[in-house]
């Protein structure tokens, strides 16, 4: 545990790759809200290419450009009610998949991953000097590959600098206050998994809020969220929100769910670069991929010397997390009941890769199993939940200061 005194926590920007678009609106009133239309929204796909058609009921500050890895285009909005539109309106042989949805407070983001290059042709938007509404109109073209990375990506413009959220957490003297970040996975444009109208984005965010009131009740902890709405934070950035919060350990919540067959009960997973096994594996690639196709550009992210030194970091920090992860699965199993047959597992999932925070992920249940999401759904259960992590975390915090004065200095 550290010892000092805290105050205002400023947290980093959001990791969201928001800077100027390779297409633009021109000057408008940026305090705009815009709904909507669905029924005149979605794509058409012919011999020349995409056109996307956005109805709006009124004028918004907008930006278009593309992505790679995978490929995609993004719009960027402020800000947009999506409520009515489904992703079936974007249904084409050249798109992959769709999100939408909101980025942060005040800001929506649509992304299109691509079957294939295009690039953009046209866009922009028209006005009804009537109605004020208006119709935003972005048009693709094939092109080869060099092509189209030649274009990706969004060149540097102050106007669409997102402004940093403030992190805020109670000032304290006390000197041995826990710092706990919750992390509740997905938010905004990625919902997570989906299942009867339930997103894995709401149902954890209830798990974690649960969690901070049970760890604020029992005192000694200083609780920090990642989020604590409906909105996308980067992987990278929920990390990043840790560092600056002086973060003694980290918690990441997500409720997956499986394709096919039943899985029941909780799995708490720590860093490694050989996943359990190849469904581990799996999922800790769909978590990556999540991030990706809401629009994150992680051009040029990776720095050769910074990983050898924070692979040096994990060195002593590997154990701490494992420890973690044990005494959390057992907090979960005297509380709950029951947990996943095979709780402790190991991946590579890029939330976890704070050199110098312990770090889990916890599984908490399966969206795609009737009683696991009942299960979700109901605060006693989650009470059960969120007592047993507090459990965990404090037998991890009393055997991790047994052992402090034998870690490397």
């Amino acid at each position: 545990m550290k010892h000092m005194s805290r105050s205002l926590l400023q947290a980093c920007a959001l990791a969201v790759a928001l800077m100027a678009p390779a297409v633009m609106a021109t000057a408008q009133d940026f305090g705009a809200l815009a709904r909507i239309d669905a029924e005149a929204t979605g794509v058409d796909e012919t011999r020349s290419g995409l056109q996307f058609d956005f109805a709006l009921s009124q004028g918004v500050p907008w930006r278009a450009y593309t992505l790679t890895g995978p490929d995609r285009l993004v719009l960027d909005f402020q800000e947009v009610d999506w409520s009515g539109l489904t992703a079936g309106a974007f249904e084409a042989d050249a798109v992959a998949a769709v999100r939408f949805g909101a980025l942060q407070p005040g800001w929506s983001r649509f992304v299109a991953e691509l079957a294939e290059p295009q690039a953009i042709r046209t866009a922009g938007l028209s006005v009804d000097p009537e109605t004020a509404q208006a119709l935003l109109q972005v048009a693709l073209a094939p092109v080869d590959r060099d092509t189209f990375d030649a274009a990706a990506g969004a060149a540097s413009d102050g106007r669409w600098v997102l402004p940093e959220p403030v992190l805020r957490a109670e000032a304290t003297e006390t000197p041995d206050r826990l710092v706990v970040v919750l992390d509740p996975g997905h938010g905004g444009i990625d919902p997570g998994a989906l299942r009867g109208g339930f997103k894995e984005a709401d149902l954890v965010l209830q798990i974690a809020r649960d969690i901070k009131e049970v760890l604020l009740r029992t005192g000694g902890f200083e609780v920090v969220m990642t989020r604590d709405e409906d909105v996308f934070v980067s992987l990278e950035g929920r990390v990043e929100l840790a560092r600056r919060a002086g973060a003694d350990l980290f918690i990441s919540l997500h409720a997956d769910a499986l394709d096919e067959g039943v899985a029941h009960g909780a799995s708490v997973y720590t860093l490694s670069e050989t996943a359990t096994d190849e469904a581990t594996a799996a999922l800790a690639e769909r978590h990556d991929r999540d991030d990706l196709l809401a629009g994150v550009d992680l051009t040029g992210a990776d720095d050769v010397v910074a990983e050898v030194l924070m692979d040096l970091a994990r060195l002593d920090n590997s154990p701490r997390s494992l420890m973690l992860a044990k005494a959390m699965v057992k907090g979960i199993k005297a509380e709950v009941g029951q947990i996943h047959k095979r709780p402790l597992r190991q991946a590579g999932f890029s939330v976890l890769k704070a050199a110098d925070i312990p770090s889990v992920l916890i599984e908490v249940g399966f969206l795609s199993t009737d009683r696991e999401l009942a299960n979700l759904r109901d605060a006693g259960w989650r009470g059960k939940l969120a007592r047993g992590i507090r459990d965990g975390i404090l037998a991890w915090a009393m055997a991790d200061a047994s052992v402090a004065p034998l870690r490397r200095k």
